[in-house]
């Protein structure tokens, strides 16, 4: 088969699936809706692993497939970039949409959308496809704006919930913010490049660098600057970073599928696959590098903080996915790429491992998230057990499995960078390793093991859990189509970072994908203390990363297994940093307050003032003139006649004095 066949081949074999659920759901039944979409995310991963091995064999692709518009000599396309990293991220979108494809026949069998919901995430992984596999700007807006659309879909899936509605709405909104920013730097592109294609936009950029754009009076900015940080706030949208990740844990609200697929491998990952691409700008700015390693740093840390409170089951994930994405975001920030990209390919696997292992959990526990209710689920759930642990172990970087490899890097990397904010950024990504084990084990202890707390209530004693007031069932484990993706899942949960550390950081595996200026020589210097992925694990015992994660999990262990009373304790204790964890910094009540009240403020006084006061005002007022005037007219009409002959008296009389003093 012709390869150009093969790349739309890649795109549109989820659409078309798609399209068939979505328009003839109904008419051909739930199978084979779930078999339409299946088939065509299936298709899609092995056309992506031809694809794959084509590039590796060294034949690139960079062209148009359809002209959109021309406009003079401006043009308008449709086209696709093939290489290393356009790849990569293909096999990951395809390969983790297959499985929570598979995945949502199990956890979406008695839902009354069933085939609307395989056609919403079959249209997803359409459109984060075409994100991916751009060669210009334009497509890429396409689909940025694509996956916003439909996680607005997906996330407000149970349209009757309020709080669901609510969660879709925000996240909608918030991202519009970021969108904002995203196609003011598009603009600045189009407006001093002349074209939208990465390629000529890229190689012009070096002969740019000194050149200068004047946003207030008297105050030059640099170009490369203004445009780097503009495309990067369309990243902190997209990707949640602070302080536009208000969005992400409240998506929370939609069907546990999504979760896995929204925040681990696709819609999340596209700002920083966006900032990886647009290496060849970002490494024209230290500025906008700085402010993207402090904006990861703040993530990284304080998001991490916040899932150590949580008790959704789903929400600590979340938090979770919020912080791993400030490490990528810090890591671009130092110049180290690939490692972005490297960490986003292995915790596309364990997080996408992590969301599913949740949704089995909350299958087997009647749909309560609450893991205050849990307990001793490890001889229930063998196979949800031993697949959380190995996304958990993952996650917080245990040496040999594929996190470690990622993180260990990525904290290196933002040791050795000597850009302004780096010593802040290497402090929070320390402090976060402990971070992360703490809430992941506090998870995993409070789910897996200790006392079963799902019959004898809550854990405190004095509740009865609702969820199982009508079951007095075991829970037991979920069918295969559910634990088939877990374990599918948890093999590159293990292996991935081991076999691809090398190539993909210190071989040619990026090649020419990923730009990296001589003044940011960070991957060159870990490169030197690289003696391989066996050397590294082994080392990983004496590093300071290895003994912060392990004393998250002593830690947590030690609380949430032997002593209940200590957390509360603390709590209790400091009452205002529980409670302001538990608000989430007030993030929510600033955003309502401020920007909410605000506008509805403002949108009142323009419409008391403006509206009512000066518009119909204005109106209003000429008519009333107008009434009076008629009134008036209307008092000499009466008919009678000596009353219009005295009129015309007076008027001949008013005629002839104008007259005699022009004379």
């Amino acid at each position: 088969m012709d390869m150009h066949t093969l790349y739309l081949i890649v795109p549109l074999a989820p659409l078309l699936g798609a399209i068939i659920a979505g328009f003839f759901g109904k008419l051909i039944g739930r199978t084979l809706s779930h078999v339409a979409t299946i088939a065509g995310v299936a298709v899609s991963f092995a056309a992506s692993v031809l694809v794959f091995q084509d590039v590796q064999a060294g034949h690139l692709y960079n062209g148009t497939v359809y002209t959109w518009m021309a406009l003079g000599d401006l043009r308008f396309e449709v086209g696709f970039l093939i290489d290393s990293l356009t790849t990569m991220m293909m096999l990951v979108v395809t390969f983790v949409s297959l499985m929570v494809h598979i995945y949502t026949i199990g956890y979406m069998h008695d839902d009354p959308g069933y085939q609307r919901f395989f056609s919403y995430i079959s249209l997803f992984t359409f459109s984060m496809l075409m994100l991916v596999m751009s060669n210009n700007f334009l497509q890429l807006f396409f689909g940025w704006e694509a996956v916003g659309l439909v996680s607005y879909l997906l996330i407000g899936f149970w349209y009757t919930k309020e709080t669901a509605i609510y969660a879709n709405l925000k996240a909608f909104l918030v991202n519009r913010v970021g969108d904002f920013g995203f196609i003011l730097g598009i603009g600045l592109v189009l407006a001093y490049f002349g074209t939208l294609d990465y390629a000529t936009v890229f190689a012009q950029a070096p002969a740019r660098v000194n050149e200068t754009i004047t946003l207030f009076p008297g105050k030059p900015w640099m170009l490369m600057s203004v445009i780097g940080i503009l495309l990067f706030i369309g990243a902190m949208g997209k990707s949640a970073q602070f302080p536009l990740h208000v969005w992400l844990p409240d998506s929370m609200e939609g069907p546990t599928p999504i979760s896995a697929l929204i925040h681990a491998a696709t819609m999340v990952t596209a700002g920083i696959f966006m900032v990886a691409r647009m290496s060849p700008l970002y490494e024209l700015s230290d500025t906008a590098l700085s402010l993207i390693m402090v904006i990861g740093a703040i993530t990284a840390l304080f998001m991490g903080f916040l899932g150590m409170v949580q008790n959704d089951i789903k929400r600590v994930v979340a938090y979770s996915t919020l912080s791993q994405l400030g490490y990528m975001t810090v890591a671009l920030g130092a110049s180290a790429y690939s490692v972005a990209v490297f960490h986003l390919m292995t915790h596309a696997f364990f997080k996408a491992l992590l969301f599913l292992a949740a949704g089995s959990v909350i299958m087997a526990m009647h749909h309560n998230q609450d893991i205050r209710y849990m307990g001793g689920l490890k001889k229930y759930l063998p196979i949800t057990w031993i697949t959380s642990l190995i996304g958990s172990l993952a996650l917080i970087g245990t040496p040999f499995l594929s996190g470690f490899y990622s993180k260990e890097t990525i904290i290196e990397a933002v040791k050795l960078s000597h850009l302004p904010g780096s010593d802040f950024a290497y402090f929070a990504v320390l402090a976060g390793v402990f971070v992360t084990a703490f809430y992941s084990f506090r998870m995993y202890f409070l789910v897996f093991h200790g006392k079963e707390r799902f019959h004898q209530g809550h854990a405190h004693g004095n509740e009865p859990d609702p969820h199982h007031a009508e079951h007095n069932d075991a829970p037991h484990e979920t069918p295969w189509v559910v634990t088939g993706p877990l374990l599918a899942l948890a093999l590159p949960s293990l292996a991935i970072g081991y076999m691809t550390i090398e190539p993909m950081l210190f071989g040619d595996f990026f090649g020419n994908a990923i730009y990296v200026s001589d003044r940011h020589p960070v991957m060159h210097e870990i490169n030197q203390e690289f003696h391989g992925a066996l050397a590294m694990g082994l080392h990983a015992v004496t590093t300071l990363p290895f003994w912060l994660a392990a004393a998250g999990v002593g830690l947590s262990g030690f609380f949430y297994l032997k002593r209940l009373d200590i957390p509360a304790a603390i709590a209790k204790r400091f009452s205002f940093i529980h409670q302001m964890l538990l608000n989430k910094y007030w993030f929510d009540e600033l955003y309502i307050a401020v920007f909410a009240s605000g506008a509805r403020l403002l949108g009142g006084g323009l419409w008391r003032r403006g509206d009512e006061a000066t518009i119909d005002g204005a109106v209003n007022g000429m008519a009333h003139l107008i009434e009076r005037l008629s009134r008036l007219v209307r008092a000499f009409q009466s008919g009678y006649i000596y009353h219009y002959a005295f009129a015309m008296l007076i008027g001949v009389f008013a005629l002839v004095t104008w007259f005699a003093r022009l004379n």
